[in-house]
């Protein structure tokens, strides 16, 4: 019943906001409609409060993070590649050619001098169709080089947010699959937590979205400072950052965090561009225990939840899920 439940959630979301049915729309409506992404969940119901509708661009815009130029220079790299096998069998075929062709002149006895010739000739032309193809060969193996170089640095690129540098959300559900697996193998404790950036609105239309970056990237940083091989820290999308804390319990984490909070939201903030005072920026959060769920999506669920209430309850604060 519940799957079946979900099914027409999910189709009632599709037909309600007029949105083809595509593989990326599904998993939105998936991700929105049975709680595996809860930040987009939240996305999508501030955008409902506001009374604007679900279109297609606002859709795309939330689930862009992977660029597309992976697929492109595969197809590239992919091309490249045939194109070296395709010399590479052109050598041995003309190889192959005038091996039998040499072959031919050397078992006939006939004049020697014209034989010789014959020989000479066929030499030089397999020469120049050699080195032709040894150019084209060189050429290939660099193209494909050049092309294996960026493809990786494109994948390094897609896992990455380009404005803090961090992780992106991507990344991190890989992260959190293996992490989860290896933790729940060893029996380690594992604990995950949503950040969101209080009043971050506000900062952007007071001060300017340069500003609203600055903040991200400054947070950003306050976060990395903890993270190390088993404390892993994502840009989520927007002012949402994630966070796993690997041999942590849920009660652990909560310190960790808040001391992170704490220090931070002592400082004050002046807008590089007029000298006007920011004041004070902080953020809320809320962790949950991964292995006190039936899934790892169902523990960032109850992160999100709990972030809600840290909210609810005031903001600038780090909240446990029950």
């Amino acid at each position: 019943m519940a799957r079946r439940q979900l099914v027409d959630d999910i189709g009632a979301f599709l037909i309600a906001n007029d949105l083809e049915i595509s593989e990326s729309n599904l998993a939105a409506a998936l991700g929105i409609c049975g709680g595996s992404n809860p930040a987009l969940a939240r996305r999508y119901t501030e955008l409902r409060a506001t009374g604007n509708p679900v279109t297609q661009a606002w859709l795309d815009e939330q689930l862009r993070g992977v660029d597309d130029s992976i697929a492109k220079i595969a197809d590239k790299l992919d091309r490249s590649l045939e194109s070296f096998a395709s010399t590479s069998r052109d050598a041995r075929n003309t190889a192959a050619q005038y091996s039998s062709e040499m072959q031919v002149h050397a078992d006939k006895a006939g004049d020697e001098r014209e034989e010789i010739r014959n020989l000479a000739t066929l030499a030089m032309a397999m020469l120049e169709r050699t080195q032709h193809l040894e150019q084209e060969m060189h050429r290939s193996e660099r193209e494909a080089a050049t092309l294996r170089r960026s493809l990786a640095k494109a994948r390094r690129d897609a896992d990455h947010d380009h404005l803090t540098g961090l992780p992106n959300r991507r990344a991190f559900e890989g992260l959190l699959e293996r992490q989860y697996l290896e933790a729940n193998k060893s029996h380690d404790a594992l604990s995950v937590a949503f950040c969101d950036i209080d009043n971050f609105k506000r900062i952007n239309d007071i001060h300017g979205h340069d500003t609203g970056d600055r903040v991200i990237q400054a947070i950003a940083g306050a976060l990395a400072k903890i993270s190390n091989d088993n404390c892993h820290v994502a840009r989520h999308g927007g002012e949402e950052f994630v966070l796993l804390f690997r041999g942590l319990d849920k009660a652990e984490a909560v310190l960790r965090l808040d001391d992170v909070r704490e220090t931070f939201a002592k400082r004050n903030f002046i807008n590089r561009q007029n000298d006007e005072p920011i004041g004070q920026i902080s953020f809320s959060a809320g962790v949950a225990d991964v292995f006190a769920y039936p899934s790892s999506r169902d523990a960032l669920k109850a992160a999100d939840v709990a972030l809600y209430a840290a909210k609810a309850q005031g903001r600038n604060r780090v909240v446990a899920a029950e």
